[in-house]
């Protein structure tokens, strides 16, 4: 079965490319063995490998064998790596990125990405998203859930646009846009059975 070409970035082969470039160029010091990326990537484990090995191909990755296992990580010294770094965190950075500096909130119960972004994520066609709509269900510090934003907001160089709900008012969904958000395909970073 082919697979299709990102809505968000439709020079890639796949989402799972786009997402395991994110993995390695985000955090480029990191090791990763083929099975963590397949696990953190939700991709089958010859998906990952045939993605990894035009990515060696290419020299924008490299690997270290220790033993009998495969370390990947992101090729820094390719003429391609910053470059590729920068349209890559664009196009499927935010999910990690969103997901580090959010999660560390207080009182924080569940994590999602919803609208524009979530939409190409997903594979729904239309332009490049302009910003980052964040969920948040639980009750974080007004500032802290500000400054995470900025967070984002400096490392993506996209506005990010957070909403919070109690786990009460998500629950009742009494205004129309807790009840557009429970319709829609949300993609969930951290879900409430998670926390």
């Amino acid at each position: 079965m082919r697979s299709e070409s990102p809505a968000l970035l439709p020079i890639l082969r796949s989402r799972h490319q786009g997402d395991l470039l994110a993995s390695l160029l985000l955090h480029p010091t990191r090791r990763y063995s083929l099975t963590e990326l397949a696990k953190q990537l939700n991709a089958p484990l010859t998906t990952v490998q045939r993605e990894v090995e035009r990515l060696l191909s290419a020299d924008l990755i490299a690997e270290q064998r220790v033993g009998r296992s495969r370390l990947i990580r992101a090729n820094t010294s390719s003429p391609y790596s910053a470059p590729l770094t920068q349209i890559i965190m664009r196009a499927f950075g935010p999910q990690l990125v969103v997901k580090e500096e959010f999660s560390l909130l207080p009182k924080l119960q569940a994590l999602a990405i919803y609208g524009s972004w979530a939409g190409r994520y997903r594979g729904n066609a239309g332009p490049p998203p302009n910003d980052i709509d964040v969920l948040v269900i639980g009750a974080p510090p007004r500032v802290a859930l500000y400054e995470a934003a900025d967070r984002v907001e400096q490392r993506l160089d996209l506005p990010v646009n957070p909403t919070t709900r109690t786990p009460h008012a998500w629950d009742e969904a009494t205004d129309a846009l807790t009840r557009q958000l429970k319709t829609d395909d949300l993609l969930w970073l951290v879900r409430p059975e998670e926390t």
